[in-house]
C-alpha cells in the first residue's frame, strides 16, 4: 500500500477514539501508535520514518499545545494535526503559528483528516531531508582541525582571503591553504555553497 512505512502517532486519552483512529488508518495502510497521554509519546522511540502526530488537544496533565511545546524543547520534529472537540480560534491561531499542520473540530470527516496527515507527510518528507544534510554537514565539519574551522566559519561570515589573514595576522597563503582544505573536506565546490552549508548548519555568526 502507498503508505506502508509512515507512521501515525495518535494521542488522545479517549480510548474509543484512539482505536477508532487506529482503525480508520490501519485500513489506509499507515502504521498507528496510540498514546493516552502526552507523557507516553515523549518518551517513546519515534523511528526516522515519514510521520505525523495526530493529538487531542484537552487532556489530563500535558495538554495537546504542551505536547507541540515539549517536541519543540526535544527536537522530536514531526507536523501535528490536532483535533478537539472544544476548540477556540486562540487556541487554534496560538497551535498553527507554532507549526500545527490543521485543527479539526470534532466532528470531522475521515477525508478531513486524511488530507490533513497527507499534508502533515509531505512536510516531514521534507524535514526528514534537511535533517539528514544537517547531520551530514556536521560530521563533515568534525573532520575539520581546529584552525580549518576557525576559517571555515569566518569565510561563512562573507570574509575573503587576505581580510581573514590580516584578522588573524597570517600569511595569506597559509588562509588558501586552509580554506582549500575546507572546501574539500565539506565538499563545497564553490565558496558560496560553504556558506549555504554554514547556513544550514546555522554557525554563521558564532565568531566576532
Amino acid at each position: 500500500m502507498k503508505n506502508s512505512g509512515q507512521i501515525i502517532y495518535v494521542v488522545d486519552d479517549d480510548v474509543s477514539v484512539c482505536r477508532a483512529l487506529k482503525l480508520l488508518l490501519e485500513q489506509h495502510g499507515f502504521r498507528v501508535e496510540t498514546f493516552p497521554c502526552a507523557e507516553d509519546f515523549l518518551i517513546f522511540k519515534h523511528s526516522k520514518v515519514p510521520s505525523c502526530v495526530v493529538s487531542d488537544i484537552r487532556m489530563p496533565g500535558i495538554s495537546g499545545l504542551a505536547l507541540q511545546e515539549a517536541m519543540a524543547a526535544l527536537h522530536i520534529i514531526i507536523p501535528i494535526v490536532f483535533i478537539t472537540g472544544h476548540g477556540d480560534i486562540p487556541m487554534t491561531v496560538k497551535a498553527v503559528q507554532a507549526g500545527a499542520v490543521d485543527f479539526l473540530s470534532k466532528p470531522f470527516t475521515a477525508k478531513k483528516l486524511l488530507n490533513a496527515i497527507e499534508r502533515a507527510i509531505a512536510k516531514n518528507k521534507i524535514q526528514n531531508k534537511q535533517q539528514g544534510e544537517i547531520a551530514t554537514i556536521k560530521r563533515h565539519m568534525k573532520t575539520l582541525s581546529p584552525r580549518e574551522l576557525e576559517v571555515f566559519h569566518l569565510v561563512a561570515r562573507g570574509m575573503l582571503n587576505k581580510q581573514i589573514a590580516s584578522k588573524r595576522g597570517t600569511a595569506l597563503q597559509t588562509i588558501k591553504v586552509h580554506r582549500g582544505r575546507v572546501m574539500q573536506k565539506m565538499q563545497a565546490r564553490s565558496v558560496t555553497e560553504l556558506i549555504r552549508l554554514a547556513q544550514k548548519a546555522g554557525i554563521t555568526s558564532t565568531l566576532d
